[in-house]
């Protein structure tokens, strides 16, 4: 439920803050995967737009310069997640770092031994705990929609997961869904994709989801938004779970636009 206070201040942001409709209009032009969006979901995702960016601080790194075409496209991506949601599932963090292209990361991990390593891996995007989004803009700029991928989805599904702690692929659910279907779904599709993976059998769905539970989910929501029917072939289960979660279905609303079109 969303106090009044609440409604109060976003009416506010809304009367006072606006986003050009040049910049509004080419930036949906360049995301197709949100062909089929109805005008009144437009709308809302506009609302949501201006919402982020008012809350949320979006800045460039080394020497990268951030427009306002360039922040839109970051939030509007963003608030597709949270479409049939809400702003305040990203409550809990205020910045998101852009860097011009991918950034190395320092990373450690424990091997099988138990022993701690360390070391440094090329990255197109991070989410923190309560911290930072941070994204590589070639990587925002271009997604690959025949891959499914996504870096803005890709980060911000990390953020959804972790509203409950640290990211493990179980996001909390609705009062609607069954704690224990989500589990048993997941986990037998996550095994089953790294069986594929380690077969060499080809899905088109990208093996970095077998790094963990936490990536699977955020990778399966790249693939549930930008290549819905991809998802719908192999793990149909999941697509209909991540339908409930995120209260949208993506493969409809596409089929949609693409029948408008013939």
């Amino acid at each position: 439920m969303i106090w009044f206070p609440e409604k109060w201040r976003r009416r506010r942001i809304l009367k006072r803050a606006s986003i050009a409709e040049s910049i509004w209009q080419a930036v949906i032009a360049q995301l197709p995967f949100l062909q089929g969006l109805t005008a009144g979901e437009l709308e809302r995702l506009r609302q949501w737009t201006t919402i982020f960016l008012h809350d949320k601080k979006i800045h460039g790194v080394q020497d990268l310069v951030m427009t306002e075409a360039m922040r839109v496209m970051v939030a509007v991506q963003a608030c597709l997640l949270i479409l049939y949601l809400d702003p305040e599932y990203y409550d809990d963090w205020v910045e998101v770092i852009v860097y011009p292209g991918r950034f190395i990361l320092d990373r450690a991990y424990r091997d099988e031994a138990g022993v701690v390593h360390s070391g440094q891996v090329v990255a197109s995007g991070e989410a923190w705990l309560a911290g930072p989004m941070i994204l590589s803009w070639e990587d925002v700029a271009h997604p690959r929609y025949a891959a499914g991928h996504n870096v803005v989805i890709h980060e911000c599904a990390h953020k959804l997961d972790m509203l409950n702690g640290s990211a493990n692929g179980y996001p909390p659910l609705h009062s609607s869904m069954k704690p224990h279907i989500w589990a048993e779904i997941f986990s037998q599709a996550y095994t089953t994709f790294c069986e594929q993976v380690e077969q060499g059998t080809a899905t088109g769905i990208n093996p970095y989801a077998t790094t963990n539970p936490a990536e699977f989910f955020a990778v399966f929501s790249e693939v549930f938004f930008m290549q819905p029917q991809l998802l719908i072939q192999h793990f149909p289960k999941v697509y209909a779970q991540l339908t409930l979660y995120y209260r949208q279905d993506p493969a409809v609303r596409l089929k949609c636009a693409m029948d408008d079109q013939v």
